[in-house]
């Protein structure tokens, strides 16, 4: 009887053993599929999962990066709840502290972070394509292609160098793994939008398309910051476009030349042959010189009816201009600012 009873609480003490080892392995066991497993990533970076990546790929940028911690565990739980088999291309936001479960939920469903892309002034079709190749992963060379096609500029009644008309400054949300052709797709729609029928309508009031009055906008843009001042100076544009008389812009010659630091216009400048020199050539440039805020189009088309086919900044150099009607008294302001310049040794 004594050995019986020895027995049945050996038997029984190896149970509690038994327990005990099990209890402790679903714990690790939750403890791995809730717990922390996020590694020594810097707070705030994103995750990228490129377009046709495949399981290998997304375990190798989480290891490398030390988005994950322990890649064994993460592993596990991913093939048991198929995620290599919905791999989702995107921008992922991982905080610290995540757990295996919560960072394969959001991956599998795609649960990606929108990317806000803000367009400012951009002065080139280039510039325009660097900015978006760096913010999404469309791809700069298919978008450059796509922007020097004339049959696809022209489904949206652009050619080459109208182009940057259909990029209204603006935020825009994407999806970071959107291509290059949704991407402008939905920047020009923003275009499409804007131009209303009442805005068509006092385009044509001034006598020019909606594209000519970006053009002119983006003039105005380079010229001054001062948007109480911007429909004056769209007012003496207008009149030279009326009256046939060269625009003679100085923000046209930089882009010609290419230089936009410069701040005084000299000879060498002006001899620049490109249609984009407004001293040399008679009439708007083929295209826009930025991307115009919405006040520079704005006083465009609200531009009053004026006499003046002259400004010259002011010598005082607080960003306002004076404006004349005459030659003659165009040259008078000239002399005020030139004289301001050499007294400052501005060259």
């Amino acid at each position: 009887m004594g050995g019986q009873k020895k027995n049945t609480s050996s038997s029984w003490a190896w149970l509690g053993w038994l327990g005990l080892i099990l209890l402790c392995l679903v714990g690790y066991a939750a403890y791995k599929v809730l717990g922390s497993n996020t590694g020594s990533f810097t707070e705030g970076e994103p995750l990228y999962i490129h377009t046709n990546a495949s399981y290998t790929d997304v375990k190798s940028t989480l290891s490398s990066k030390g988005f994950i911690s322990d890649m064994f565990s993460f592993d596990l739980l991913a093939k048991q709840v198929g995620y290599p088999q919905h791999i989702h291309a995107g921008k992922y936001d991982i905080q610290k502290g995540m757990s295996n479960l919560i960072i394969i939920r959001m991956l599998r469903s795609g649960r990606q972070t929108p990317v806000k892309l803000v367009i400012n002034k951009l002065r080139t079709k280039q510039e325009f394509i660097r900015f978006v190749s760096t913010n999404l992963e469309a791809d700069s060379t298919e978008l450059s292609k796509m922007l020097s096609s004339p049959k696809y500029l022209a489904e949206f009644g652009l050619d080459t160098h109208t182009v940057m008309c259909g990029v209204m400054p603006d935020t825009y949300e994407f999806y970071w793994n959107t291509n290059a052709d949704k991407t402008f797709h939905k920047i020009e729609k923003n275009y499409v939008r804007f131009w209303t029928i009442e805005r068509k309508q006092l385009a044509q009031k001034q006598g020019i398309t909606p594209q000519q009055a970006v053009i002119v906008a983006s003039i105005l843009e380079e010229e001054t910051n001062k948007n109480d001042e911007k429909p004056s100076i769209a007012s003496v544009y207008l009149n030279r476009l009326r009256k046939g008389v060269k625009l003679q812009a100085d923000p046209t010659v930089k882009f010609a030349v290419g230089d936009f630091a410069i701040k005084r216009i000299n000879g060498n400048h002006l001899n620049i042959n490109s249609p984009y020199n407004t001293y040399m050539y008679l009439g708007l440039p083929p295209g826009p010189i930025c991307t115009p805020s919405i006040p520079s189009i704005d006083a465009v088309l609200n531009a009053p009816a004026t006499n003046y086919l002259f400004f010259c900044a002011k010598e005082d150099f607080s960003g306002y201009h004076r404006f004349a009607s005459t030659y003659t008294q165009h040259q008078k302001n000239a002399h005020l600012y030139q004289q301001a310049l050499n007294k400052h040794g501005i060259h």
